[in-house]
């Protein structure tokens, strides 16, 4: 399993980074990438956090952990200059908090987010063509998520990432131990979302490509 979106208590998680990644080795996890939710007010605090906790980390744990965050309920005028300076931070991975049907996220989060270049756009809910459409041509990753309440609508994006050719990746946005799941459950999810078992292996493709670009953004 390649989790790229997961929290800590640096935002609303359970767990501990170390924590965090010690249930994901056990789950047999492949890549553990850490997005605490940021906006304006704790983007730098929390991103500093995450990059000495895995500074540390890393001589010690077997598997690539990454220090990355997911931009929450930012106004979609913000999103692009907060994608920015995340960047510039260093973050290795940038996730963005989508239009989930669960909560009252801003009309246009879907858009901002994959025009200022996420990497991956997280529980999209009823995304539109034209922001599909946008997301194959930006290379930006939507997520089918395990997550209670977000998944609801994982159908309606398998469907339309398939229809139109957008890079879709699996992923658990974890908040606590229980949360965390094995590859086979990834499989399961994926399944349950619609998508042919011939397709799992090219999800699971794109999610080792997203890995390997942020591993080389962290050592550059």
């Amino acid at each position: 399993m390649i989790d790229l979106h997961t929290h800590t208590l640096l935002s609303d998680g359970e767990l501990l980074p170390f924590e965090l990644l010690r249930r994901a080795l056990k789950r047999g996890y492949q890549a553990l990438a850490i997005t605490d939710h940021v906006d304006a007010s704790n983007l730098e605090v929390v991103l500093q956090a995450l990059q000495r906790a895995v500074r540390r980390l890393r001589p010690h744990v077997p598997i690539p952990v990454l220090a990355g965050v997911e931009i929450t309920h930012a106004p979609p005028g913000l999103i692009k200059e907060l994608v920015k300076e995340a960047r510039a931070m260093g973050a290795a991975l940038v996730v963005v908090h989508g239009e989930t049907i669960v909560e009252p996220v801003a009309e246009g989060t879907n858009r901002a987010a994959i025009e200022a270049g996420a990497d991956v756009l997280a529980h999209p809910g009823l995304i539109s063509t034209e922001d599909v459409l946008l997301a194959k041509e930006r290379a930006v990753a939507l997520e089918i998520t395990s997550r209670a309440g977000h998944s609801l609508s994982n159908g309606h994006v398998a469907q339309m990432a398939i229809r139109f050719g957008a890079p879709l990746v699996v992923c658990t946005d974890a908040h606590g131990p229980g949360d965390l799941i094995s590859q086979e459950m990834a499989q399961k999810v994926l399944l349950s979302a619609g998508i042919e078992p011939a397709r799992l292996e090219s999800i699971f493709q794109t999610a080792q490509g997203i890995l390997r670009e942020a591993l080389r953004r962290s050592n550059a």
